[in-house]
């Protein structure tokens, strides 16, 4: 028999490895599992323009309650992303904040669960429909400057969101109804860019080939998120691109999107994963989206290719997210945030030490 030949037996012979939860959060999971056993009724709500992240952590979480037979709905400050409508098994889950049923499922709520964000701004008009109400935030982002209170699940370390829900359910022992199974997949891979970027970590692909295992298809899912882009939304692109300009020497590129396309505003969905395409151009270190706003002011996203952290970028614009993925909104016009946030960008690379001034790209 073959040296490889052993190898493939071995291998074979060897048990599953299968993902559990780090000791360091295992505490803030045990808290987090006790307050959420305790909730007859609770709200689930998420950050502005949710994503995968969130819309599927509050599917996840969800169906895990209401299989333990308990009650739970999901409310958010911005309406909930169609493109993972298809997540959610059953009518009357989804509430929109503006409706009398929102209203009173948050009056009649015993918990709030927070996901994917931690901080008071980034909820919304949920902030006042859950005031008084005890809470939870379960959340992978760097701390910010206003956090939410109550029981915290949080841990940067993370590569989702849906990891630190998966670490909930299995300290749980279950159930794993398949919503649960599907949503905590959707986030990790939403989450990762398809497991392509830096937080594709080993408990990321860990977490996934358990989840494919439990009966998770991920091309049925990858298809349904990937697979089907609207026209409406190659035409915005079409039109984002004609706009890209880069900075070769620095390394950093811009687009502005348009305000509307073919007469409608652009969604959170529409946008998403456009901020890649300036991020892809060869030699750039940080990519960068402009978006003017129906108020008039400027939402900005930050993507990083190496050292620069676009966290701390986006701070010094009032936002925040990840080292190497964060966003910001400023009240003003695009003409004058731009320039702006473009020459602080510079700046960042610089102080990387990745693009010294008037020389080429230096890694160190």
């Amino acid at each position: 028999m073959g040296d490889t030949q052993r190898h493939a037996t071995t291998r074979e012979q060897s048990p599953p490895l299968r993902y559990r939860t780090p000791e360091h959060r295992r505490r803030a999971v045990r808290e987090t599992l006790d307050a959420l056993r305790g909730s007859r009724r609770a709200i689930l709500t998420t950050h502005l323009n949710a994503d995968g992240d969130g819309t599927g952590c509050e599917v996840a979480l969800a169906a895990w309650m209401r299989a333990l037979g308990g009650r739970a709905w999901i409310v958010n400050p911005t309406p909930f992303p169609e493109m993972f409508r298809f997540l959610v098994p059953e009518e009357g889950w989804v509430l929109d904040a503006g409706s009398a049923a929102a209203r009173d499922a948050c009056a009649q709520a015993d918990l709030a669960v927070v996901l994917d964000t931690g901080e008071v701004p980034r909820i919304g008009r949920l902030r006042a429909m859950i005031e008084g109400v005890p809470t939870v935030v379960i959340d992978h982002h760097q701390p910010g400057e206003q956090p939410i209170g109550g029981v915290s699940l949080r841990d940067a370390d993370a590569c989702a969101t849906g990891e630190l829900i998966h670490d909930v359910v299995l300290s749980s022992g279950g159930p794993w109804p398949r919503a649960t199974l599907e949503g905590i997949y959707v986030a990790i891979l939403t989450d990762t860019g398809s497991f392509r970027f830096s937080n594709s970590t080993p408990h990321a692909h860990r977490i996934a080939a358990d989840l494919i295992a439990d009966g998770v298809d991920p091309e049925d899912l990858h298809r349904r998120i990937y697979g089907a882009a609207p026209l409406r939304r190659l035409r915005l692109l079409a039109r984002a691109l004609a706009t890209l300009e880069m900075d070769a020497e620095v390394g950093v590129a811009w687009m502005e999107l348009p305000s509307e396309i073919d007469g409608v505003d652009p969604t959170a969905e529409d946008v998403e994963g456009i901020v890649d395409y300036p991020r892809s151009v060869s030699g750039v270190e940080v990519g960068l989206i402009f978006r003017k706003t129906a108020s008039g002011g400027t939402k900005i996203s930050f993507r990083a290719n190496g050292a620069v952290d676009v966290n701390a970028l986006a701070r010094e614009f009032g936002g925040g997210g990840h080292i190497k993925a964060s966003g910001a909104l400023v009240e003003r016009p695009p003409a004058e945030v731009i320039p702006r946030v473009v020459e602080a960008t510079r700046r960042a690379v610089r102080a990387a030490g990745l693009r010294p001034l008037g020389g080429a790209p230096h890694h160190p």
